[in-house]
Protein backbone atom coordinates (compact mmCIF):
# COMPACT_ATOMS: atom_id res chain seq x y z
CA UNK A 1 0.00 0.00 0.00
CA UNK A 2 1.28 3.55 -0.85
CA UNK A 3 1.96 6.42 1.59
CA UNK A 4 -1.04 8.65 0.99
CA UNK A 5 0.29 12.44 0.93
CA UNK A 6 -1.04 14.91 3.02
CA UNK A 7 -3.92 17.11 2.07
CA UNK A 8 -3.01 20.56 2.11
CA UNK A 9 -4.71 23.49 3.78
CA UNK A 10 -6.30 26.07 1.80
CA UNK A 11 -7.25 29.57 1.76
CA UNK A 12 -9.93 29.71 -0.23
CA UNK A 13 -12.56 27.28 -2.68
CA UNK A 14 -10.88 28.27 -5.87
CA UNK A 15 -7.53 27.80 -4.77
CA UNK A 16 -9.18 24.24 -3.64
CA UNK A 17 -10.51 23.60 -6.47
CA UNK A 18 -7.50 24.59 -9.02
CA UNK A 19 -5.83 22.10 -6.43
CA UNK A 20 -7.82 19.06 -7.62
CA UNK A 21 -7.76 20.53 -10.93
CA UNK A 22 -4.25 19.49 -11.54
CA UNK A 23 -3.62 16.52 -8.91
CA UNK A 24 -4.51 12.91 -8.44
CA UNK A 25 -6.57 12.23 -5.85
CA UNK A 26 -5.52 9.09 -5.22
CA UNK A 27 -2.03 10.44 -4.05
CA UNK A 28 -4.04 11.91 -1.30
CA UNK A 29 -7.21 9.47 -0.18
CA UNK A 30 -7.54 6.27 -0.45
CA UNK A 31 -10.69 5.42 -2.40
CA UNK A 32 -11.10 1.64 -1.20
CA UNK A 33 -12.01 2.46 2.26
CA UNK A 34 -14.67 5.01 0.66
CA UNK A 35 -18.57 4.30 1.51
CA UNK A 36 -21.09 5.28 -0.34
CA UNK A 37 -23.80 8.05 1.77
CA UNK A 38 -27.23 9.24 0.47
CA UNK A 39 -27.96 12.96 0.83
CA UNK A 40 -31.43 12.11 0.86
CA UNK A 41 -32.62 15.85 2.67
CA UNK A 42 -31.00 17.88 -0.36
CA UNK A 43 -33.24 19.41 -2.49
CA UNK A 44 -31.94 20.91 -6.51
CA UNK A 45 -31.74 24.34 -6.58
CA UNK A 46 -34.01 26.11 -8.61
CA UNK A 47 -34.50 29.36 -10.11
CA UNK A 48 -37.95 31.17 -10.51
CA UNK A 49 -39.35 32.11 -13.97
CA UNK A 50 -42.38 33.85 -15.27
CA UNK A 51 -44.27 31.89 -17.79
CA UNK A 52 -47.61 32.27 -19.50
CA UNK A 53 -50.30 29.96 -19.76
CA UNK A 54 -53.46 30.35 -21.74
CA UNK A 55 -56.48 30.40 -18.80
CA UNK A 56 -57.66 27.13 -19.96
CA UNK A 57 -54.28 25.15 -19.76
CA UNK A 58 -53.84 26.65 -16.18
CA UNK A 59 -57.41 25.90 -14.64
CA UNK A 60 -56.97 22.22 -16.18
CA UNK A 61 -53.31 22.26 -14.44
CA UNK A 62 -55.53 23.17 -11.26
CA UNK A 63 -58.00 20.68 -11.71
CA UNK A 64 -55.44 17.58 -11.56
CA UNK A 65 -53.62 18.79 -9.41
CA UNK A 66 -56.71 18.84 -6.88
CA UNK A 67 -57.58 15.05 -8.06
CA UNK A 68 -54.08 13.98 -6.83
CA UNK A 69 -54.42 16.61 -4.17
CA UNK A 70 -50.91 18.17 -5.14
CA UNK A 71 -49.84 21.60 -5.68
CA UNK A 72 -50.69 22.55 -9.71
CA UNK A 73 -46.89 24.04 -9.51
CA UNK A 74 -45.73 20.69 -8.48
CA UNK A 75 -47.78 19.06 -11.00
CA UNK A 76 -46.29 21.28 -13.93
CA UNK A 77 -42.74 20.47 -12.82
CA UNK A 78 -43.26 16.78 -12.27
CA UNK A 79 -45.07 16.76 -16.39
CA UNK A 80 -42.62 18.96 -17.64
CA UNK A 81 -39.35 17.12 -16.04
CA UNK A 82 -41.01 13.71 -17.60
CA UNK A 83 -41.71 15.57 -21.02
CA UNK A 84 -37.72 16.73 -20.77
CA UNK A 85 -36.83 13.52 -20.11
CA UNK A 86 -38.20 12.09 -22.65
CA UNK A 87 -36.72 14.45 -25.25
CA UNK A 88 -33.76 14.10 -24.21
CA UNK A 89 -33.21 10.30 -23.83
Amino acid sequence: MKKLKDIPTFKSDEEEAEFWDTHDTTDYIDWSKAEQVMFTNLKPSTQSISLRLPVSLLSDLKVLANKNDVPYQSLMKVYLSERVEKEVS
